[in-house]
């Protein structure tokens, strides 16, 4: 489970990480990564935690098939959540496929999208 802390609950937070951020499209899903711009000279502030958030649509599969990708990528972003910038707002949207999908495919194209957008990858 995906602590508190880490979630994406707004429709606010969602609009800026999908409009403002970057995107980097895979066959499975799609991942929007707005980075945390925390301003390094404000007194005593901590800088607010990554949240991450997720777009599981009819289109993927029936509720039950949702809910499964929906409880994957939790998994998944949750052991990912340390490599990413302090104060980062991620949406991943699961795309058709991913109701067909194993573990391992959206693990690898997770991975895949997040080095694209993290700068270590190429188109």
């Amino acid at each position: 489970m995906l602590p508190t802390e880490n979630r994406l609950r707004r429709r606010e937070d969602f609009a800026t990480a999908v409009r403002r951020g970057r995107r980097a499209g895979r066959p499975l899903l799609v991942v929007h990564l707005r980075s945390g711009s925390p301003d390094p000279h404000a007194p005593g502030e901590s800088a607010p935690p990554t949240c991450a958030g997720f777009v599981v649509s009819k289109a993927v599969g029936g509720a039950v098939v949702r809910n499964q990708v929906k409880r994957r990528l939790r998994h998944l972003i949750r052991e990912r959540l340390a490599t990413l910038p302090p104060g980062s707002l991620v949406v991943v949207r699961a795309l058709p496929g991913a109701g067909d999908a194993a573990y391992e495919q959206l693990a690898q194209d997770l991975d895949a999208a997040l080095q694209r957008l993290l700068g270590g990858g190429a188109r």
